[in-house]
């Protein structure tokens, strides 16, 4: 009993990230209905510029280590927002509105491009960040096999837990949140109410660059890395997960992708490890067949 409660303990912080990646994607998928892998890449770009500008800090300013991580933390900031408004703007908003296809080739081209630059910055070096808030908080004090979490753990669940509450807040309340809407619902009837589709996308898909970015953050603090290859494989992972609970809904999104989450932890505990990833995409795929709906996507 006490090992099933801690593989759900396990999956709460793995849930949170996936239904923040998915939350953020939703948005910039909502308004143009076309799958990017480029919002994988922000991700992992984020995190390896976070562990790049960090060790920056530490080795070579001699900073302590909460300013060093600072400086990490706004580097990535800056820098994933940046690359994401960039692809957004001269590479993915003259393609978002046209064939499907091309925005499929030229993300996967930003791709490479954002791992590659991330590899030459290091050069190839894998870079590790110190352990930190790694105070470890007891939830089931069993003398032979106690529940426990993280510091860090519980910080990431709860800023992600945060950053979706709050994000569907302003979703739903808000100007700007209404302008959304009716872009991603009907975007030739928003433009004839004199609302821009244009530069709605371009919003959105800067949100969805400071989201993805943000959890790169969190993602590289609690994994202390990130890995070169991980752009590719996030984004194709975000784009399977976000699809099982609505890519236009971007709350159902997140909701689906925490339910992932938990699926992939508890298959991790029971399961063969190499047949996970495996096991996963099947599940996501048989659910989109499955659910799958017949309909003109504009």
């Amino acid at each position: 009993m006490a090992y099933f409660l801690q593989q759900i303990a396990n999956a709460v912080p793995v849930a949170a990230l996936y239904a923040a990646l998915a939350f953020g994607y939703a948005i910039a998928f909502a308004v143009t209905r076309r799958a990017d892998l480029t919002y994988g890449a922000l991700f992992a770009f984020a995190g390896q510029t976070f562990v790049l500008f960090a060790d920056f800090g530490w080795n070579r300013l001699w900073l302590v280590l909460p300013a060093a991580l600072g400086v990490g933390a706004a580097a990535a900031l800056t820098f994933g927002l940046g690359a994401g408004l960039v692809a957004g703007r001269y590479v993915m908003r003259p393609l978002a509105f046209s064939s499907a296809n091309s925005v499929v080739v030229a993300s996967l081209g930003t791709l490479i491009l954002l791992m590659e630059t991330a590899r030459l910055a290091s050069d190839t070096r894998s870079l590790w960040l110190p352990p930190f808030l790694n105070e470890v908080i007891v939830f089931w004090p069993d003398p032979e096999f106690p529940v426990t979490l993280t510091a860090l753990q519980l910080l990431n669940t709860g800023l992600m837990a945060v950053l979706v509450a709050g994000g569907h807040w302003l979703l739903t309340h808000s100007y700007v949140g209404r302008y959304w809407r009716a872009v991603s619902e009907d975007r030739e009837a928003a433009a004839l109410c004199g609302v821009d589709p244009s530069t709605v996308y371009i919003l959105a898909y800067g949100v969805a660059s400071l989201v993805a970015a943000f959890c790169g953050i969190l993602a590289a603090s609690y994994y202390g890395n990130m890995d070169f290859g991980m752009g590719l494989s996030f984004g194709v992972k975000v784009l399977f997960i976000a699809a099982i609970g609505g890519q236009t809904a971007p709350l159902y999104a997140a909701l689906g992708a925490a339910g992932i989450g938990l699926l992939e932890t508890m298959w991790s505990a029971y399961g063969p490890i190499l047949w996970r990833d495996f096991a996963i995409f099947g599940f996501l795929v048989v659910v989109l067949v499955v659910t799958r709906r017949e309909k003109m996507i504009p």
